[in-house]
């Protein structure tokens, strides 16, 4: 199978009330909060705001007016083309929104069920995806890496486990991170908000979830089918990178008291997707701990989640885990936690021929001219004193400090002896004292 072409099911859009599988006192206060923050007299406008189908907002809109809380304004909406009758909120309807908006902010989007987001977990899981070594290696077209190392990213990629990415420092673990996020190039759906016992939780966030747009074919099959529920968007497989900043309570909900409404955690936030764990061992808090956060997840597929009542539920944990270190995993982790890491990759610096063959690529997209003898000089005179110690950010730091120094200098961007032993003075700090 080719992941390029595989087409996740796409949610089917409820066609009646009875199909929504939400409480319908909470369905109908979003209702007429909608009415009353937006201003919105029509169906149409009401169906759009809501992301329901016209008859589901119709059903809505009757049970709202048969319990006096809305009432028709009695001519059609000039101006329309569906010659629409209007209708505003009663007094009561105005004090029941009021009401409703005292006790959670939350207006706009229907939100989508938890159990009915499960089973769309299901139907575009990220262990659905399968990976050939064409599209990793297209995905990495930009770094050199050795093909084994591709040989083991591949199996690891297409099981949707976790991974854990160690190594010295600069070699390209982040850039690998975003290769392999690149190279899920299929489509999801992602909620706008879900729903569990009466809470609304929203989850799509345009920092993490890049909505993409229909093109002419897709919208053409929309048009020969259903089109899909419209409380999801449709994005690229989501990505969430954290770093030293990751804390275990940003794997909660996040509560806001003033609006009294629910965000998504980030693991939530990426399920489909990626979740990059990047710089482990820099956090607060010690890898192990974060670790443990995690076992529950990974090894059951789902995560345990609290609301500020305390109660306990379950979601759906569907995402790639992907942890990066530059410490040695036996240094941060005991065995028991190495076991539930389902792979464990090293990413070592390059041999000499991969550092030459870097070196060229960044000189020529640079502009720098390579010199023979200024490259001999760099083999032969400065890495033996780093013992010979090769990393992939080496070469774009170098070539960066060469350039630099042209431009100061006014020279042609050529590489020289003399340019090499400036740049190399710059890539390291001398251990020595400093006399105060």
């Amino acid at each position: 199978m080719n992941m390029q072409s595989t087409t996740v099911m796409a949610p089917p859009s409820p066609k009646r009330l009875d199909e929504m599988q939400i409480p319908l006192v909470m369905m109908r206060d979003i209702v007429l909060k909608t009415l009353f923050r937006k201003n919105t007299n029509l169906v149409t406008d009401l169906a759009k705001a809501t992301c329901l189908p016209v008859p589901v907002a119709q059903e809505l809109i009757d049970m709202a007016r048969s319990q006096g809380l809305l009432e028709a304004m009695g001519t059609l909406s000039a101006g329309t083309t569906t010659n629409e009758m209007p209708y505003q909120l009663t007094d009561s309807g105005k004090a029941r929104a009021l009401d409703a908006l005292a006790q959670s902010e939350y207006f706009g989007p229907m939100p989508v069920p938890l159990q009915v987001y499960s089973e769309q977990v299901k139907r575009q899981s990220i262990r659905n995806i399968q990976i050939s070594r064409d599209q990793l290696t297209g995905a990495m077209g930009h770094l050199i890496l050795p093909d084994s190392l591709i040989g083991n990213l591949g199996p690891a990629v297409g099981s949707g486990r976790s991974i854990l990415m160690y190594g010295p420092p600069g070699n390209g673990k982040s850039s690998i991170s975003n290769g392999i996020r690149d190279a899920m190039g299929d489509k999801i759906y992602v909620p706008r908000a879900i729903e569990y016992s009466g809470q609304v939780i929203t989850v799509f966030d345009p920092i993490v979830h890049s909505a993409v747009e229909e093109d002419e074919e897709s919208k053409t099959q929309l048009r020969r089918t259903t089109r899909f529920d419209q409380r999801y968007v449709l994005c690229q497989r989501p990505t969430v990178i954290t770093g030293g900043e990751l804390s275990l309570d940003m794997l909660d909900l996040v509560y806001n008291p003033t609006a009294r409404t629910y965000q998504a955690p980030l693991q939530l936030k990426s399920t489909g997707g990626i979740f990059i764990v990047d710089d482990l061992g820099r956090q607060a808090e010690p890898p192990q701990k974060l670790v443990n956060r995690w076992i529950v997840p990974l090894e059951e597929s789902k995560d345990i989640l609290a609301l500020q009542s305390g109660e306990k539920f379950e979601v759906p944990f569907d995402t790639l885990v992907i942890f990066s270190t530059n410490f040695h995993p036996n240094e941060i982790f005991d065995q028991a936690a190495l076991r539930r890491i389902f792979f464990k990759i090293k990413i070592d610096g390059p041999s000499q021929e991969d550092f030459l063959k870097i070196f060229a690529l960044v000189a020529r997209k640079k502009k720098m001219q390579l010199d023979e003898a200024s490259l001999v000089h760099l083999l032969k005179n400065k890495y033996p004193t780093i013992n010979n110690t090769y990393a992939n950010y080496q070469p774009i730091f170098l070539v960066d400090q060469m350039i630099a120094v042209c431009d100061f200098e006014g020279l042609p961007y050529k590489m020289s002896p003399e340019l090499v032993d400036r740049a190399w003075a710059n890539m390291f700090v001398k251990d020595e004292a400093i006399v105060k």
